[in-house]
Order: C-alpha cells, then structure tokens, then sequence
C-alpha cells in the first residue's frame, strides 16, 4: 500500500501542477493580448472633430475591437503584433467609456472628447505651478473644470520610438494634482476652458535646459549640413538604444577582461577605504577635464578620484542617487568600498542609486574610476547630488594608461538630452504622433540663444516637421518669446537674447502661429520668472484669436514701418487694439535706441502722437536706424495698447549680428 500511495500521490501533483502550468499559460497568454500606449489611460482626452485613432500591440493576428459611444472599429494585428484602427469623429462632449478587446479586454472609463494641447520646449515650459507660488482660489474650477493634466517622463534615443517612456496619466484638476504640473500650460488651459466651456487635454512634454534641435527629427535635422556628422552614423546603424545595449552586452565580457579592467588600482583595490593615500594628489576635479594637470596632460586611460560625503540630515530615503553627471569617457564607482555602477559614454549623464544600508551619516568614501580613450578626459561638467552641488576635496592617482590609437572603443548609446540631436524627439515626441491634437503651445530658446541666426532656420523647421510628423499641415503652433533677463545694459550693446527674439518673432510669417511676448514680465536675476499666468494667458489669446477665431485683441503692437522726417524717427503699429499707450506717467517711451549712418546706436526717447511714436535722440541727428527692447532685459518698458498688451521688441535695421556665424558644432563638449 504505501508503495501504491507512493506512486499514486506524486501523480496527483503532478495532474495538479500540470492544471496550475496550464492555467498560467492561458494567463500569460491573455497577459500577452492586447496592450495600448501609455498615453492612453482613464480621464484621457480625445480631440475632437478628428477620426478617434487608437493603436496599440497585441499578437500577431490577432483582431482587436475598439468601441466608444456606441461607435465601434475593428483591427488586426500585422506580423509585428502593431494594429492601429479609427473610430468616427465626435463633437466635444463625454465622459464616456473607451473599450478596447482582444485576447483581453482593457476598459478606460472617464474619457472626454475636446481639444488636446501638446505643451513643449525648455525649463520655463516645464516649471511647475508649486515653483510659481501660485495658489489657485477657483475652487469652483478645480471641481467642476474639464481640463485634464498628462505629464510625460520624458525619454531619449536615436530612432522613433513605439511608445513614450510613461507619464503620470490623466489626472483631473485638484490642488495636489496642478501642483506639479507645468505653469504655463496649466493657465493657458485654464483660460481656453472658461472661454470655450469644452474639454481641454494638455500634455506636458518638456525639459529644462534642452536646445531646438533635440526636439526635431532626424529627417528635418538632415537638411542642415552641421547635423550631418552626428546623425549619419545614427542612419547608418540603424539600431535604437535597447539594440545597441544589446550589441555591447554580447562583446562586454571578453573586451572587459582583456582591455579594459586592468591596470595597478584594480590588482591593488584602490577603491577600498583603507587605501594607503600617500601617493595620491589633491585635484580640482569637478567640471574640469584633467588636462590642466601637468602630470595628466599626456594620459589617456584611468585616473582614480576619491572623495567624500555626507547624507542630508534625517535623510529617510532608501537610496541615496551619487550624481557624476558627464564622464570622459567611462566611469565605475564605490562608495564605501562597494561597486554601485558603471556606465559609458561621454555625453550620457552619470549617476548611481546608493541603498542607504551602506551609508553612513558622514565620512562616507565616493571612489571613481575615470577612464579616458582620447581627447579631454575627467568630470567635464559639475558633479550633482540629487540635493546639492557635490563641492569639496578631491584626490587622484594616475592608473592603467593606454594607446588611445590602438584602445578598442565599445559602441553605446552615447547621448545627453539637452543637446544631442533629435533624441528627445525619438524618445518624447514621436510616440505622440499618432494622436489627434488640436495644436502646439511652445516655450524654448534660452538654449539657443548664443545661436540666434541658426535658430531663423531652425525654428519653423521644427514647425513644418512636426505637421507633417503628425500628418496635420495646418497644425496650430505658438510660442512664446524670450522673456526679459540678466543686467540692464548702461549703454546699447549687441544682444544674443534680442537676436533669439527677433528669430522667433521672425516665425510669425508662417500661416497659423502667434507669439506671447512677455518682454515685460521677466524677472532680471532669475531665468525662470515666477508669473506664468500671464505668459498662459497670452497664449490663449493667441488661440482664441488665431485658432478658434474669436474676434479679439491677441497680440501688443507691433512694428509696420518707419519714417524718417530730420532727427525724427516716426514709428507706425499694428495691433494697437483700443490705441497705444504708456505707462509712464509723464507721457514718455522708454526702450528705444537710435543709430545714424556710423551705426552706433544711442538711448532714444519716444512720446506718442497722434496713434505713432515719435523717436528723437540728442545723439543722432540723422536717424538711420531705431531699434526697441533690443537688450537681454531692456529695463522696465512703458509702450503697450489700450487691452495692455506690451510692444513687441524690434529693430528697423539688418546690420549683422553677433550670432550670425554660431551654429551647432559636431564634436564639442556637449551639456
């Protein structure tokens, strides 16, 4: 008997175990079904008077089902598991349940029908409502309020990506949630609602610091001979971040065995605490490259640094991110005697999560060892902490050196954000392109600035790009110009901001753009000005005037043209609205400047008569040129129309600027 039971009971297990394998094969197949974009979650917003498109990935062959108010589509999915289908266009309205079935089912519920508002460019763009110190009072908005807030997590790579990296979904409006939320998109959305009384999607899709061309597709950076040198090897592989990772992974060990982990501070563990420091030097080591150091100068290959740190105080978290920021060109790091990673690359951002389980509260010991394959090498940019600038002493010692002709270099995604071309909009942009959207609210050129001319041809690049990227031609695109920013000049002097300005405003000419000027609401020693609520407002008047076509003053005066009568300039606008006015209590216009036929220009003064401004200087008695707000910030400006609208800056002239002969260089430190 206990031989039979013997045989019996493992038998029954394994009927058992065999039932729980199938059933998890038939979960894991369901599991394998139907997936959709990140972008689509509950409390979505779906544009309206567009084909609904909704897309997404499931097995091959399988046939999908689509169904929302009633109306249904069906796809399958090709030999790539990708199926795309359109539901029929629907006026505003919702909320509604989106249902999408395959294998598995995925119901989205709270789905409205109205305008959706892509929310780009730099950090002005990202700041959020919390950094503005604004409070919101309209309770009765933030319940009742159809807008709704998506915030993407931003993400890099060399070709198209299928889906963004994710985003914080849908959220509707409440205190907590607009807290973190960008300013400007959040008040130009506010003020579409309460205009229109239809659903207002925004989705946030931004990154401080970043220049245009890491916002525009490989295809639309080809056409500029600067870009070429970076993007053709980029075509030529043809091979995104996760298939180049993959590459290097297969070759890493033999290549790290042989070339690359050697030398005497890794036979001697100089990365232990207990290091004998004696023959280590002191070094400025953050944000210089090691080629200042007479003994350095001539080394390619490993160089040790050690340093150390201390945690915040009552520092709670579970991990504490070491941020080496850029590293020329490969990195590992201990800390406390422990690896905590690696990585390659001189433009990828370094940094590593240290568990808090191997801290201390003070003196802990941050070794790194940098390993250079030519050119400069070391902390090309200032080390960061997730909390502060990492300051202090550093040491180093000279390790393995190495024939940077001869060294075998390893291929890796080796791209910054900020900078490198087109990756933001692979990795961020491209994932979007699919969807419906009503237009582009746009906030970015402090980047740029330094090359202003470059950004004339740039700019509306960027904008005929990303219309066709989206297969909508007449796509709405405004921007806003740069604000105000940095010293008053105590005399007229050239301006690369001014230069960025005229570049943007340059824009203007294409069909279905507007420009918020907010050249009076910046804030001189801060490039990120507190009032967002003006820049969203004036950014909606721009769509209300341009886009839904409501009969109203959307824009300041404008330059139209000037003559000249003796030592005096007469200036004509447009956009004057209810009339020009200034804000000076005496009557007068500050902002102008004058230049005769020496082209040196003098401070001018305006007074308005009789709808013109007329512009005289002591200087000049024959004007040949006048220019207005042209200067990184030109001081406090009076010159506005009756709705308070400020004047646009401009310049009569076309005499060459400092920026003229600046554009993107291939090869240079990259931030």
């Amino acid at each position: 008997m206990k031989r039979t039971r013997s045989i019996v009971m493992p038998f029954r297990i394994l009927v058992v175990l065999c039932s729980m394998i199938a059933l998890l094969a038939v979960d894991l197949t369901v599991k394998a079904g139907v997936k959709l974009p990140a972008i689509f979650r509950d409390h979505m917003v779906l544009q309206r008077n567009a084909p609904l498109k909704v897309w997404g990935w499931a097995s091959p062959g399988e046939k999908v089902r689509a169904t929302l108010a009633m109306q249904s589509a069906t796809a399958v999915a090709d030999k790539l598991g990708k199926w795309s289908l359109a539901l029929p266009a629907m006026e505003a309205g919702g909320p509604f349940e989106l249902r999408v079935e395959g294998k598995n089912a995925i119901l989205l519920s709270d789905v409205l029908i109205g305008d959706v508002w892509i929310c780009g460019g730099q950090s002005n763009m990202q700041w959020n409502i919390d950094q503005t110190g604004f409070q919101e009072q309209d309770s009765t908005f933030l319940k009742h309020g159809q807008v709704r807030l998506f915030t993407v997590h931003v993400d890099i790579d060399y070709l198209p990506a299928e889906d963004i990296k994710g985003g914080t979904g849908w959220n509707k409006l409440t205190q907590e949630n607009i807290k973190y939320f960008s300013a400007v998109a959040y008040h130009f959305g506010k003020k579409l609602y309460q205009e229109l009384n239809v659903p207002i999607g925004l989705i946030s899709d931004n990154l401080g610091a970043t220049s245009i061309e890491s916002w525009m597709s490989n295809e639309a950076l080809l056409s500029f001979e600067q870009f070429r040198a970076d993007l053709a090897p980029v075509l030529k592989r043809n091979k995104n971040f996760a298939a180049m990772r993959a590459d290097f992974e297969k070759m890493k060990p033999a290549w790290y065995k042989k070339y690359y982990y050697k030398g005497p501070g890794l036979a001697e563990e100089w990365f232990r605490v207990d290091t004998d420091l004696s023959e280590w030097k002191p070094i400025d080591a953050i944000g210089n490259t090691w080629e200042a150091v007479p003994d350095l100068r001539d080394h390619d290959g490993a160089v040790w640094f050690r340093t150390t740190f201390d945690l915040p105080a009552n520092y709670t978290g579970k991990t504490f991110h070491v941020g080496l920021l850029q590293v020329d060109d490969y990195d590992i790091a201990w800390v406390n005697g422990m690896k905590v990673g690696e990585n390659y690359g001189n433009y990828n951002h370094h940094g590593y999560d240290v568990p808090v389980d191997i801290l201390k509260p003070t003196g802990n010991v941050l070794v790194v060892r940098v390993f250079d394959v030519g050119g400069i090498g070391g902390f090309t940019t200032a080390a960061m902490w997730a909390h502060n600038i990492l300051q202090g002493d550093w040491l180093y010692r000279k390790g393995q050196a190495i024939d940077a002709a001869k060294f075998p270099k390893v291929l890796v995604p080796n791209a910054t954000p900020f900078s490198s071309p087109a990756v933001l909009y692979n990795g961020s942009i491209a994932p979007l392109t699919n969807l419906a959207i009503k237009g582009v609210i746009w906030y970015q050129g402090e980047a740029n600035a330094d090359r202003a001319y470059e950004y004339r041809t740039l700019f509306p690049t960027m904008i005929n790009d990303w219309r066709s990227k989206w297969k909508q031609p007449n796509l709405p695109f405004l921007f806003v110009q740069l604000a105000n920013y940095m010293g008053e000049s105590p005399l007229p002097v050239p301006s690369a901001w001014a230069e960025l300005r005229e570049a943007q405003a340059s824009v203007l000419t294409m069909a279905n753009t507007a420009m918020a000027v907010a050249i009076d609401i910046g804030e001189g020693n801060d490039i990120h000005p507190k009032n967002k609520e003006d820049v969203g407002k004036r950014l909606a008047l721009g769509a209300l005037s341009n886009v839904y076509s409501k009969d109203i003053v959307s824009a300041g005066p404008t330059f139209r043209s000037m003559k000249v009568s003796g030592s005096k300039a007469v200036m004509e606008y447009d956009h004057t609205g209810g009339g020009l006015m200034t804000k000076d209590k005496y009557g007068f216009v500050r902002g102008f400047q004058m230049a005769g036929e020496d082209r040196k220009f003098y401070w001018a003064q305006g007074i308005i008569v009789n709808g013109k401004v007329e512009v005289t200087s002591s200087n000049v008695t024959n004007p040949v040129a006048v220019r207005y707000a042209w200067d990184n910030n030109p001081g406090q400006l009076d010159l506005c129309n009756a709705e308070g609208l400020p004047a646009v800056p401009f310049r009569t002239d076309d005499w060459e600027g400092i920026t003229v002969h600046n554009k993107f260089q291939t090869g240079q430190p990259r931030f």
